[in-house]
């Protein structure tokens, strides 16, 4: 999938920064994004490092939304960033570009080319964001976590076409995904393994079934 600024060049990136009037904030491991750039009117652009929206519920548990790594869009119209329960922190060192909304949609802006090519770059990648949103509530239908990881690895095969699958996140953060208990979810992977359905190696896991 392209980024937000395939095609561009870096005289046009910076053409379509001083068109949207970009800010860039740096984040450091762990601290939290979302009140320095809470608004109704973002979109943010993940220029480097990684970070997640996480769901704090009343009980004080934290679940993971969305994993947003380089490249990824978020905001508060496509990713409820406005949420009052919801946080986005940073796993690493990220830098991030936000966008106010309005200027984005100012029509004007049409006129330029290389706002054509990011505009129909940010879209496919909203778009794909809307289809990952669709993959995980057909994760969270199934009832039992065996269920819930085999749907969640016949996604992953689909999408790439290969047996081996490497996760995007630590194991811990893929219980939160699929919204299951950690050490049940590490059990039933073992029981995966034991009637060799699958092999793990670190990150990546290998569909033995295929």
């Amino acid at each position: 999938m392209n980024g937000p600024f395939t095609d561009l060049s870096k005289a046009q990136i910076n053409k379509l920064y001083d068109l949207l009037g970009v800010h860039i904030y740096n984040f450091n491991k762990n601290q939290e994004i979302l009140p320095t750039i809470k608004s109704e009117n973002i979109i943010g652009i993940i220029l480097k490092g990684h970070a997640q929206i996480i769901n704090i519920e009343y009980n004080g548990n934290e679940i993971i939304i969305e994993n947003l790594l380089k490249d990824s869009v978020f905001g508060s119209n496509i990713s409820l960033t406005n949420n009052e329960n919801y946080q986005i922190i940073s796993k690493n060192e990220t830098q991030v570009l936000v966008i106010d909304y309005d200027k984005l949609l100012n029509p004007i802006n049409l006129k330029f080319p290389y706002f054509n090519i990011f505009f129909k770059n940010l879209f496919d990648i909203i778009n794909t964001k809307f289809k990952e949103k669709n993959e995980r509530i057909r994760i969270l239908e199934k009832k039992q976590i065996r269920d819930k990881l085999l749907e969640y690895f016949e996604i992953q095969h689909k999408k790439n076409r290969l047996n081996n699958i490497y996760l995007p996140f630590a194991f811990k953060d893929l219980a939160d995904y699929i919204a299951v208990n950690r050490s049940a979810m590490f059990r039933e992977l073992k029981h995966l393994k034991d009637e060799r359905l699958i092999s793990i190696n670190d990150r990546k896991i290998t569909l033995l079934y295929k």
